[in-house]
């Protein structure tokens, strides 16, 4: 059965989508930890990151970095941060999460964002790519 994201990607569901390539995506989160959580794909899906192979791990590193630079230029913060767990979806995501406290970090702490906000600002770091 298809992941969430294999929906996404496959545009069965809608996304703020921030950036894609032909084998990666990158969305914002929907229930962020901050303005600007983002999440980095590969539209092949697998259940965990280490089971990727070597170069499909590396690429989507390399994607993940170059949303991490572009999302620290559009939203104002100490440093981006990334956290892979995977234990809310079986498809590999890493999460980029714009910090200024180690709270944002936590999963437990959310903030809210009107649909407008995030159309907003995902064509902003989409800008900044």
């Amino acid at each position: 059965m298809a992941s969430i994201f294999t929906k996404i990607i496959d545009g069965e569901i809608p996304c703020y989508k921030v950036a894609e390539d032909d084998k990666h995506i990158a969305f914002l989160d929907i229930n962020p930890n901050a303005k600007g959580h983002t999440l980095c794909i590969p539209k092949k899906e697998e259940n965990k990151i280490f089971d990727l192979n070597k170069e499909a791990y590396l690429d989507l590193m390399e994607f993940s970095r170059k949303v991490a630079i572009a999302l620290e230029k559009t939203v104002s913060c100490k440093r981006v941060g990334m956290s892979v767990i995977g234990l809310e979806v079986p498809h590999v995501h890493v999460h980029l999460i714009p910090l200024n406290d180690m709270k944002e970090m936590t999963f437990m702490h959310k903030v809210e964002m009107s649909e407008a906000d995030f159309v907003d600002l995902a064509g902003a770091i989409g800008s900044n790519l």
